[in-house]
Order: C-alpha cells, then structure tokens, then sequence
C-alpha cells in the first residue's frame, strides 16, 4: 500500500509541476519555459536536494513512461485530419525532411570532426535529431554509446523548441509546410509537440517528418559514416 501511495505521489506531483509550468509559460510566452525544460529542472532539482535517486523517482515515473508510446500514437490524429493537404505536397515534405536528416547529421559530424570529439561520441551525436527509440538502436549499432545519445537527442529537441521560432522568424520561413518540416526533422518529438503551437497542418507535417527522419536515418546513418569516418 506505501508503495502505491508513492508511486500516484509522484505520478500527481510530475502533473502537477506540468500544470503549473504550463500556466506559466501560456502567460509569458517566454520560449525557456517550455514545460519540458523547466519540469525536467526542477525534478532534477528536487532529487538533489532531497537526496533520492533518479531509481527512486522511476518507480513512479515509469508509469509516466509507458504513456509516452500511446502519446506518440496519438499524433496520428491531426495528421489524420490533414491528410487530403499532405498527399498535395507529399514529394516537398518528402524531400525536405530527407534533406534536413542528412544535413543534421553531417553538420553534426562536421562539427564533431573539427574540434577532434572521439570517434565514440561522434557515432553517438550522428542521429541526435531522430526520436530517442531509434536514435539509441542507431548509436548502438554504429559503435557509440546509447545514453550519450539518448542526452544529445533530448539537448537537440529541447534546442528545437526554444530557438526554432526565432530561426523561423530570422530567415522568413512562413510556410506550414517548412515549419512542420523542420520541427519534425530537427527535434523528434519535443518538436512536433511545440509545432502544435502553429496550427493542424504544423503539427501534422511534422509527424510525417519524425516518422521519416527515423526511417530516412536509419539508411543514411552508416553511409554518412562510411564516407566521412
């Protein structure tokens, strides 16, 4: 019994902080309080000081956990409603996210290579923008280490939700479509969860997009590697 009531505790308490972080945000519309960030820094916050271990939290975060997968799931429903407007510009979507994947991840490995990072943790930040799942069987399979990716593909979707805006508003980017497109390619999930923001067909390319950056990355991955590693 004093495990259930700890586990809903701490089920309640994530809501909670969820809520609240979100009120705030809605009201400032500040971009560094997304509620990802700031409930991510004060749960973090709150097992330091209390003295309990990430185990400790997970005995009831995990059922937070396993609703992710139906959460995902769930995306399929704007995407759904949008689908007449999709099929239209099905090759742009297509192409865009094909183009933004690979760019990602030579950037990344550009990057990486010029400041001499070790070749594990270049393997590791090669699929940073595919959604955590497949970026960590990625990682792993390349040679890298499946918990620094798992950190770099958090760091990315959180870099995404915060600066995507003003990139979009710096360079004049106004279509749905290419917001949807580069939420999705750029930051998984996290993204597609900001690209809800800016209406149905925002969020709906963006879906198309994380699902084939996972599927485009997955091909491309040990051919980038192959020709620059």
């Amino acid at each position: 019994m004093r495990e259930v009531l700890y586990e809903t505790g701490i089920v309640l308490g994530v809501v909670f902080l969820y809520l609240l972080m979100s009120g705030m945000y809605r009201k400032l519309k500040w971009a560094i309080l997304v509620p990802v960030l700031t409930c991510s820094t004060l749960v973090i916050g709150l097992l330091m000081t209390t003295g309990n271990s990430y185990g400790d939290f997970m005995r009831g975060g995990r059922w937070l956990q396993y609703a992710l997968g139906p959460a995902v799931v769930a995306l399929a429903y704007p995407m759904y409603k949008e689908l007449d407007a999709l099929l239209k510009e099905w090759k742009a979507v297509l192409a865009g996210t094909f183009v933004g994947i690979l760019a990602g991840m030579i950037s990344g490995i550009g990057l990486a290579l010029w400041e001499g990072y070790p070749r594990e943790l270049i393997l590791s930040l090669l699929p940073k923008s595919i959604t955590t799942p497949v970026a960590m069987e990625i990682s792993s399979s390349l040679g890298g280490n499946a918990s620094v990716t798992s950190a770099l593909v958090m760091i990315a979707g959180l870099t995404g939700v915060i600066l995507g805006p003003l990139v979009f508003k710096c360079l004049g980017i106004t279509s749905e479509y290419g917001r949807g497109i580069g939420f999705g390619a750029a930051s998984h999930a996290l993204g597609t969860g900001k690209a809800a923001e800016f209406g149905p067909t925002v969020v709906s390319t963006s879906t198309v997009a994380l699902t084939f950056s996972a599927v485009f990355g997955s091909v491309l991955a040990p051919v980038v590697v192959w020709l620059l590693l």
